[in-house]
């Protein structure tokens, strides 16, 4: 296997957002976990060593597409020579598209399989959840936004899948934003007395603080954060919160929030509905790769 991809598929990773060595490496990982250092037995016992096809990678559920650069270098990786890309990413199909078609050695595409459908239909699943919540709000001026509650190790792919959706990324790690939180300020003492620590240990950096009542917002609009965070509130409270701030910071939702209810909040004018479920609980998009001998 190589450990390596073409520069046309770097750039394709790139164009995308992504991280070449940190998608290759992951490919890697996932092969690793499939092999355990041994041999696809099934495959090697029942297709000669030269055999070669043609291979469809097509949906079987309506949804939104994520993940097809990481498939493409996921077959390029085990020797798969040609594979064209038909669907762009971030575009919405129906069952039973055609989304990638390639061609190489049998073996090597049935290596690749389920590899490349695990990303492919996870992100494109990422990527279709995302897309209904957009939708669902997309009369109002407000932006779905992603979390830091991502599968381990899979945070810049899923970020990116968020993207494809049409949402927007919140922080992707700890040190390139503060997020002052319940739990920071019990610590420091309060709320003033946490935000003033960070804006003094770090002046330069944006700082968004979490909070539950409309008395803590009162207290904490005075030292002007970057972003507000209102936690649990209940539709009426972040209305309320709104007309509070009057657009002296931005304001982000977050808590009990549900495609059911994201018009109301969306209706209240915060800037951000903040949605873990985007990247914790999104259904995996089905999707398939079928096999045809080459002609």
């Amino acid at each position: 296997m190589k450990t390596s991809v073409t520069s046309q598929t770097k750039a394709y990773i790139q164009s995308h957002g992504l991280n070449v060595d940190s998608v290759i490496s992951q490919i890697i990982q996932a092969y690793d976990e499939d092999l355990q250092g041994g041999d696809d037995v099934t495959s090697v016992a029942t297709i000669s060593a030269d055999q070669e096809s043609i291979g469809e990678f097509r949906t079987r559920a309506t949804g939104v597409i994520a993940g097809l650069p990481i498939v493409q270098a996921a077959l390029e990786m085990v020797g798969v020579r040609h594979s064209d890309v038909i669907i762009h990413c971030a575009h919405e199909v129906e069952a039973g598209t055609l989304l990638l078609r390639a061609k190489g050695n049998t073996r090597s595409m049935l290596l690749a399989e389920r590899t490349a459908l695990n990303f492919l239909g996870h992100l494109s699943g990422i990527a279709s959840l995302t897309r209904r919540w957009v939708d669902e709000v997309k009369e109002f001026d407000v932006k779905i936004r992603d979390t830091r509650k991502t599968t381990p190790g899979l945070r810049e792919l899923e970020k990116y899948a968020v993207r494809m959706g049409g949402g927007t990324n919140h922080r992707m790690s700890l040190s390139e934003s503060a997020l002052i939180k319940d739990n920071h300020i019990a610590a420091a003492g309060g709320v003033t007395s946490a935000f003033n620590k960070v804006r003094t240990k770090y002046p330069d950096v944006e700082i968004e603080v979490e909070v539950d009542t409309l008395e803590q917002l009162s207290e904490i609009i005075e030292l002007r954060p970057d972003l507000i965070l209102l936690d649990n509130m209940s539709v009426e409270d972040c209305r309320l919160a709104v007309e509070l701030v009057r657009k002296r910071c931005q304001l982000e939702a977050s808590g009990g929030l549900q495609l059911s209810n994201a018009k109301a909040y969306a209706s209240t004018g915060v800037d951000y509905l903040a949605v873990g479920a985007l990247t914790h609980s999104a259904p995996v998009l089905d999707i398939g790769l079928d096999l045809k001998a080459e002609i």
